[in-house]
C-alpha cells in the first residue's frame, strides 16, 4: 500500500532540541563571522518589533518583519530603475544581506555531527523499498535525506524514490515515470541550502560545497513566516514542481502520515484538506499538548479525523505499514 509520509522539524527536535531549534539556528547565524556587518545588524534591529529583546531576530515573527522590509526594498529598487533613486546604497544592499542571513540560518541545520539512529532508519527504509511510498520534507536539514542515500532508497533511477536532482541539475521531467518505472517521489517542499541557481539551472551542491562560496545565497529556501511561504514557493520553479508532485502523490496514496509536523503551515493544511485520502495518521511528541486538545486541533486544521500517535520519542515509531 503506497502512502505519503510528510516529515516536519520534529524529526530533528526529537534528536537534539537545541541543535534543531529555529531560534537557536538564527542565533548561531547572527553571531557568525562575515554574515552581517555592524551597520547591517543595526538596520535589522530597526526592523524588529520591540518586545524587550531586539538584539537579534527570534523565530518566525521576526522573520515576518524582515520579509516585509525586504519586499519593500525590492519594490523600491525596481522603481529606481526608471531613474528615481528611492533607496540609499545601504538600503539597496539590505535584501541581499537578509537573504544571505536566511541562507546561513538554514545552513546551521546541516553543520552537525548527529545522525538518525539506525533503529529508526532501518524499518523506514525497508518500508520505502517495499512500497515506494512518497516522502515529503518540510525541514531544512539533511537528516533524513542523507540516511536515505546511505540506505539506497535514493539511488538515481535505481532507488525506490527520486527527487529529480540529476548531475545536470533539476528539471520537472526528471520526475516523470518512463519505461515502466514505478518509483515514488522524494519532495523537498520547503527547499534546502543545497539548492542553488547556477547557469540558469537549479543544482544540488554537495555537502562539502555548502557555505564555501560567500556569494551563494539560496533562492529555494522557505525560511520565513507562514503567511509568506506560499509567495516564496511561487517564486521558485523547483519548489512549485515539488508541490505539484505532492498533489500527485496524495492522489495515489491510501494514507498520509504526518511525522513531527506542528500543523501550523496553513498552505499544507489546506492542500491536505482538499486532496489527501481520508486516512491520516499523526505522529507527534506527547509534550505537544493534552490528548483532547490535540485531537481537536488536528480535526480543525485537517478537516478530517486523524489517527493520533503521541509518543515520548517519535524516533521510536516503526509502524509504517
Amino acid at each position: 500500500m503506497r502512502k505519503t509520509l510528510i516529515f516536519g522539524n520534529g524529526l530533528g527536535m526529537a534528536l537534539d532540541p537545541g541543535l534543531f531549534s529555529l531560534d537557536d539556528a538564527i542565533g548561531r547565524a547572527w553571531d557568525g563571522e562575515g554574515i552581517f556587518d555592524q551597520e547591517t545588524r543595526a538596520l535589522v534591529r530597526c526592523c524588529l518589533v520591540d518586545d524587550g529583546d531586539t538584539e537579534r531576530p527570534h523565530g518566525e515573527d521576526d522573520l515576518d518583519a524582515l520579509q516585509l522590509v525586504v519586499s519593500s526594498c525590492d519594490f523600491l529598487d525596481r522603481m529606481s530603475r526608471g531613474g528615481a533613486h528611492w533607496l540609499s546604497q545601504h538600503g539597496q544592499r539590505f535584501p541581499a544581506a537578509v537573504r544571505k542571513f536566511l541562507y546561513q540560518t538554514a545552513l546551521q541545520f546541516h553543520q552537525r555531527e548527529v545522525v538518525l539512529p539506525i533503529e529508526f532508519v532501518g524499518p523506514l527504509a525497508a518500508f520505502l523499498h517495499d512500497t515506494q511510498s512518497h516522502v515529503a520534507t518540510l525541514n531544512y536539514d539533511n537528516l533524513l535525506y542523507q540516511r536515505m542515500i546511505e540506505a539506497h532508497v535514493l539511488n538515481g533511477y535505481g532507488g525506490a524514490l527520486v527527487d529529480g536532482m540529476l548531475s545536470g541539475g533539476f528539471a520537472p521531467e526528471n520526475l516523470e515515470r518512463k519505461w515502466g518505472r514505478t518509483f515514488g517521489y522524494y519532495l523537498h517542499l520547503h527547499g534546502s541550502p543545497l539548492f542553488v541557481d547556477q547557469n540558469e539551472t537549479v543544482r544540488k551542491l554537495t555537502q562539502g560545497e555548502l557555505g564555501g562560496d560567500d556569494d551563494v545565497v539560496g533562492s529555494h529556501i522557505v525560511l520565513t513566516h507562514v503567511k509568506h511561504k506560499p509567495t516564496v514557493i511561487a517564486a521558485s520553479p523547483l519548489l512549485q514542481s515539488y508541490w505539484e508532485h505532492l498533489e500527485l502523490a496524495l492522489a495515489e496514496s491510501e494514507q498520509v502520515i504526518l511525522f513531527g509536523y506542528s500543523g501550523l503551515d496553513t498552505h499544507l493544511n489546506e492542500l491536505l484538506e482538499r486532496r489527501s485520502p481520508e486516512s491520516i495518521r499523526v505522529v507527534e511528541w506527547v509534550g505537544a499538548g493534552e490528548q483532547d486538545e490535540r485531537e481537536t486541533f488536528w480535526r480543525k486544521v485537517l478537516g478530517k479525523e486523524p489517527i493520533l500517535n503521541r509518543m515520548d520519542s517519535i524516533l521510536a515509531f516503526t509502524e509504517w505499514a
